[in-house]
């Protein structure tokens, strides 16, 4: 009966012997750790040892002194490559048997980043509006009162100075309306993502054409629904970013990976969604400065002297006006941005998705 028991939890539980190795898992921890018990009984799971040993030292410690420990926030590197967070409790039941207990951390880390940084967005675009209209009432003013003195002036030639005047209000008003992003609303027809992927590829080659473009293609994914020239204009903002940190840091080898995946049961923010799609613009060059990673999508932050600071700040007010939003992770050598957007519409992929190749360098 106790077998049935824990074999029915969601939370993953696992026996080891004194030497580390699996005596028994249950479905959870077979789901989790990504093994089947059949496979791994009697061995030792090189997940477990953890990054750097840190897991296997703690689970050590915990038969050495016949004390239970708890680890919050450890990562177990997983046989494909990719590392889960987890909090784990590790219980001696005898001098040479452990009782191991696993709770996955990432989805929750996740929706508590993500929601702090939807709150976040939301605060600024409502700080944004309320800057704008107190910036371009007197920019109003300023400009009309201009046009004015030039119709008085005495002499003709000094009507260039009203023209500057005039010149520069109209650039500062475009600039306020750049930082509110994009004031037309979002159209929702079906469209094809590798489409717009391929329309930022063409134009980046031709802009940038040093630049090896790879393209890792799902050609399973359907059509979602959307605005396509806005999520070209959003993805272009972020591959555009990083073409232009490869060059200004003269990476050797620059080059820029466009991908797409299908996340299924993905969580974005509080909402769970049964399919979303995941774009990734990937590059190896230099990695996002560390006193810019918190403030990255604020407006009029830039890391470039002659950057706006408006591109990363308008593309993520456009994967919200799709129900999106986008992530970074970045390091020297390696920096990841995923766009990812819920997929409302899940018909079969066209014929347009299929054509393109699943994987392709150029």
């Amino acid at each position: 009966m106790y077998q049935r028991l824990l074999e029915h939890l969601t939370t993953a539980v696992m026996t080891l012997d004194g030497a580390l190795q699996v005596g028994w898992m249950n479905p959870a921890a077979e789901a989790l750790l990504e093994v089947s018990l059949g496979r791994v009984r009697g061995t030792r799971l090189e997940s477990l040892e953890g990054e750097n040993g840190e897991v296997a030292e703690v689970l050590a410690k915990a038969l050495g002194t016949f004390h239970p420990f708890t680890q919050r926030e450890a990562k177990l590197p997983l046989a494909h490559g990719e590392a889960i967070t987890v909090d784990f409790t590790a219980t001696p039941l005898s001098d040479d048997e452990l009782l191991l207990e696993i709770e996955p951390r990432d989805r929750l880390l996740r929706i508590s980043r993500e929601e702090s940084l939807i709150a976040r967005q939301k605060t600024i675009k409502v700080l944004s509006r309320g800057l704008a209209h107190e910036i371009k009432n007197p920019l109003g003013g300023i400009r009309g009162a201009a046009q004015l003195l030039e119709r008085d002036l005495p002499d003709p030639a000094l009507a260039e100075y009203t023209r500057v005047i005039v010149e520069e209000v109209d650039r500062l008003c475009d600039l306020v309306d750049r930082m509110l992003g994009p004031n037309q609303p979002c159209r929702h027809e079906p469209l094809n993502i590798h489409k717009v992927l391929e329309r930022v590829r063409t134009l980046l080659l031709a802009e940038h054409p040093r630049i090896d473009y790879v393209r890792d293609y799902d050609p399973s994914l359907p059509e979602l629904v959307g605005d396509e020239p806005q999520l070209i204009q959003a993805v272009l903002n972020v591959a555009r970013n990083a073409v232009q940190a490869m060059e200004g840091s003269d990476t050797p080898s620059p080059r820029l990976v466009l991908r797409t995946r299908a996340r299924r049961q993905f969580t974005l923010g509080s909402e769970r969604h049964r399919l979303v799609c995941e774009i990734i613009v990937a590059d190896n060059g230099p990695g996002i400065p560390e006193r810019l990673r918190e403030t990255l999508f604020y407006p009029m932050v830039s890391g470039r002297a002659e950057g706006s600071g408006l591109g990363l700040a308008i593309a993520q007010s456009i994967l919200q006006q799709h129900q999106g939003l986008i992530e970074s992770e970045s390091e020297p050598g390696h920096t990841e941005f995923r766009l990812l957007i819920p997929l409302e519409s899940c018909s079969p992929p066209s014929s347009e998705a299929t054509a393109l190749p699943p994987s392709e360098a150029s």
